[in-house]
């Protein structure tokens, strides 16, 4: 999942200023780990220690209140009366790369990314954004081809993945709905020729740029394998020793490098 916080990171400087390039910096001084990574991570951690996804989420995210989530989610994670509230939102999608990971049967991952969803996002098309970029992840990490990927992923879930980045780009917006970002994401992956490809691609989108690059690195790290050690490396210093140790934990069971 290390794919999906990288992502994350090199996205995060994008996010209100995006770019339609594929050539930038991968990191500036002010790459930083945004509410993706935090929510990841929380995922992750329900997973290793069997706890409940939304006290997990809601767990991690007041341990960081101020990692840029959204209005509705930050009500929710100040609120006594924790009850989903039927968002579309892509933070069901931006989270949900361990579900990928940890769980060996498409059946599985796509429950586990449903539960991991409905604790917010109860919305249709908030469940649809996670359990599609869950089930991207595990049928990049157990051997799929891109254009099998691709066929099942818009049967399942009716998205138009037969598009291009550079179709896409010239007219593209920033957009936080499933809906608007989440296919956009893959395509991103599916165009892409390596990890760091697939985040450039995602980027330069000009969208919400961390999120939709958090989403293309988490499937772009399980279809090829690895990040590169340098990019690892980076991320790996820009983060909390707590945050790095849910990564190891989650790592040495599921055997993903960090």
């Amino acid at each position: 999942m290390i794919g999906a916080i990288a992502g994350d990171v090199i996205g995060s400087v994008f996010e209100h200023r995006p770019t339609k390039s594929r050539e930038f910096p991968l990191f500036r001084e002010g790459s930083c780990f945004t509410d993706d990574t935090v929510l990841t991570i929380a995922v992750a951690d329900a997973i290793v220690g069997g706890l409940p996804y939304g006290e997990s989420i809601w767990r991690w995210g007041n341990r960081y209140p101020f990692a840029g989530y959204g209005g509705a989610f930050r009500g929710w994670l100040m609120s006594d009366v924790r009850t989903p509230y039927g968002s579309w939102g892509n933070g069901s999608a931006m989270r949900v790369a361990p579900v990928g990971w940890a769980f060996d049967s498409e059946e599985e991952v796509l429950r586990q990314a449903q539960l991991s969803a409905e604790v917010t996002h109860d919305h249709p098309e908030g469940i649809k954004g996670a359990e599609s970029v869950a089930l991207a992840v595990f049928l990049a990490r157990t051997g799929y081809g891109k254009e099998r990927i691709r066929a099942l992923l818009s049967e399942r879930f009716g998205y138009e993945l037969d598009r291009t980045v550079e179709a896409i780009r010239p007219e593209y917006r920033f957009d936080i709905s499933c809906q608007g970002s989440v296919p956009e994401a893959i395509i991103a992956f599916l165009d892409s020729e390596s990890y760091e490809d697939a985040v450039r691609l995602a980027v330069s989108l000009g969208g919400d740029a961390d999120t939709q690059a958090c989403i293309a690195g988490g499937i772009a790290e399980a279809f090829y394998g690895e990040v590169p050690a340098a990019i690892r490396s980076v991320v790996r210093s820009r983060l909390p020793e707590e945050l790095t140790g849910v990564i190891e934990s989650f790592g040495a069971r599921f055997g993903v490098e960090f």
